[in-house]
C-alpha cells in the first residue's frame, strides 16, 4: 500500500495532465476530422456511378486522393507536415502541434467511413425524396444523414479508437499525452509502473468509447 501511494504522490499530477492532454488531442481532432470528411464523405456518394449526382472524373479524383492519403503512416505524415504545422499553429510539439496531422490523417479515415455508412441506406428511402421533388442537398439532410446516423455514430467509435492510438506514437515526438508519459518514463526510464498505469488508462478510455458510441447507436436505431 506505502508503494502505491507514494506512487500516486510522485505520478498523480503527470498522469492527470497526460489524460487531459491525450482527450483534448483526441476529440478536438477528430470533431474537425469529422467536420471535413462529412463533407467529403458525402461527395463521394453522390458522385459514384449510381449516386444522386453521378460524375465519374470527380469521383475517381477525390477517391484517388482519400486513397493515397490512408496509405501514409501516421507517423511518417507528422514527420512531413511538420514545416506546414508550424505555419499554421506555430509549434511542432505539444497538444497544439499534433492536431494539424491528426486532422490530415484521420479526415480520409472518416470520409471512406462516412461513404460507407451512406451506401448502406435503403434505396427505398432515396426513391421515395426523389419522388417527391427534393433537391439533393434536401435529400442529403432529411432522408441520407438521418437513416445513415447510426452506422455513423458506430463508426465514431472506431475513429476515436484509431486516433487514440495516434495519439500514443505522437507521443515519440513530443505531443504529450499518456503516449508521451509511456514513451518517457516507461521505456526510457525502464519505470515499469508508469508503463503499466498508461496502457491501462488507454484500454479504459478505449471501453469508454465503444461503450458509449453502442448505446448512442442503438438508442437512435429506429429499425432495432
Amino acid at each position: 500500500m506505502h508503494n502505491i501511494s507514494s506512487f500516486f504522490d510522485a505520478y498523480a499530477g503527470l498522469i492527470g495532465a497526460g489524460i487531459v492532454d491525450t482527450c483534448l488531442m483526441l476529440f478536438t481532432s477528430t470533431a474537425l476530422a469529422y467536420v471535413f470528411g462529412l463533407v467529403l464523405g458525402i461527395v463521394l456518394h453522390i458522385t459514384a456511378p449510381q449516386g444522386l449526382r453521378s460524375h465519374r472524373i470527380l469521383n475517381a479524383i477525390l477517391g484517388w486522393i482519400v486513397n493515397m492519403s490512408r496509405s501514409i503512416p501516421f507517423i511518417i505524415l507528422l514527420v512531413a507536415v511538420m514545416p506546414a504545422t508550424r505555419t499554421l499553429v506555430g509549434t511542432t510539439t505539444g497538444v497544439l502541434g499534433v492536431i494539424p496531422p491528426l486532422v490530415l490523417s484521420t479526415t480520409p479515415f472518416v470520409a471512406r467511413m462516412i461513404e460507407q455508412s451512406l451506401a448502406e441506406v435503403d434505396r427505398a428511402s432515396i426513391e421515395a425524396a426523389v419522388a417527391c421533388g427534393a433537391s439533393v442537398p434536401r435529400i442529403v439532410v432529411s432522408a441520407l444523414l438521418p437513416e445513415a446516423l447510426p452506422s455513423i455514430v458506430r463508426g465514431i467509435s472506431i475513429t476515436l479508437i484509431a486516433v487514440l492510438g495516434y495519439t500514443a506514437i505522437a507521443g515519440a515526438v513530443g505531443a504529450g499525452g499518456l503516449g508521451d508519459i509511456a514513451i518517457r518514463y516507461g521505456y526510457y526510464r525502464y519505470e515499469d509502473n508508469i508503463m503499466f498505469v498508461t496502457v491501462a488508462l488507454m484500454v479504459v478510455l478505449v471501453q469508454i468509447i465503444q461503450s458509449t458510441c453502442d448505446g448512442i447507436a442503438h438508442a437512435i436505431d429506429h429499425r432495432k
